[in-house]
């Protein structure tokens, strides 16, 4: 009998940072042909934040932005206002069109994309931050989905998710945890013990080549 494996990719605390804190670039498309090769993953799903402007998403009605509504919004806001826009807003503007574009290759390589909004909040002393906690639907798509695998691979190494690691396993589901060391918490290491892969030694295998454009 096979066992059936998914994988689910806490982009905000896995990817944090991208090249300037990993020292190197991922090549997305061999990520998830090692996940395949190596756990025999058949659906990776992938939870990050994304830039919208305006863009008329339901929260009620929708449980991901819809990505390829968003690039078309988003390339006739620059085509139709971008004369109106000062620079530093059309250099923001097209940082978030490339974003969008990225997240578009992802889905065309086989990621199962679930994306929240960015928005601005203001921390204790006022100053402005922007989040898209993605935490509680990644949470929730591993309960809504173990019925659906038998196997987990759970690419993060925040400990708010060790509820949900312990229920699992608790329900026969065997987990392994792929994440950055030193970006883990203790918990998270202790639950998967033998089962925890430092993210950071497979830079060799997944690691972009400077001419590969993602």
């Amino acid at each position: 009998m096979s066992m059936k494996t998914s994988a689910f990719i806490d982009a905000s605390n896995l990817f944090y940072g991208g090249k300037k804190s990993l020292g190197w670039s991922i090549d997305y498309e061999k990520l998830l042909a090692y996940l395949k090769e190596k756990y025999g993953v058949e659906t990776a799903y992938y939870f990050g934040g994304v830039e919208i402007h305006r863009f008329p998403f339901d929260y009620l009605k929708h449980d991901t932005v819809p990505i390829e509504d968003l690039e078309k919004y988003l390339t006739n806001l620059i085509r139709e206002k971008g004369k109106y826009m000062t620079d530093a807003k059309l250099v923001l503007l097209d940082r978030h069109l490339r974003r969008v574009r990225f997240y578009l290759r992802l889905k065309a390589f086989g990621y199962r994309l679930i994306l929240k909004p960015v928005k601005t909040y203001e921390d204790e002393d006022g100053n402005p931050t922007r989040k898209a906690n993605c935490d509680v639907d990644m949470a929730f798509q591993l309960m809504l989905e173990q019925g659906a695998f038998d196997r987990a691979v759970v690419l993060s190494g925040d400990g708010d998710f060790l509820p949900v690691l312990k229920y699992l396993r608790q329900n026969d589901k065997k987990v392994y945890v792929l994440a950055r060391s030193r970006r883990t918490a203790r918990e998270i290491k202790q639950f998967a013990a033998s089962e925890f892969r430092d993210f950071e030694y497979l830079r060799e295998l997944l690691k972009r080549n400077d001419e590969e454009v993602v």
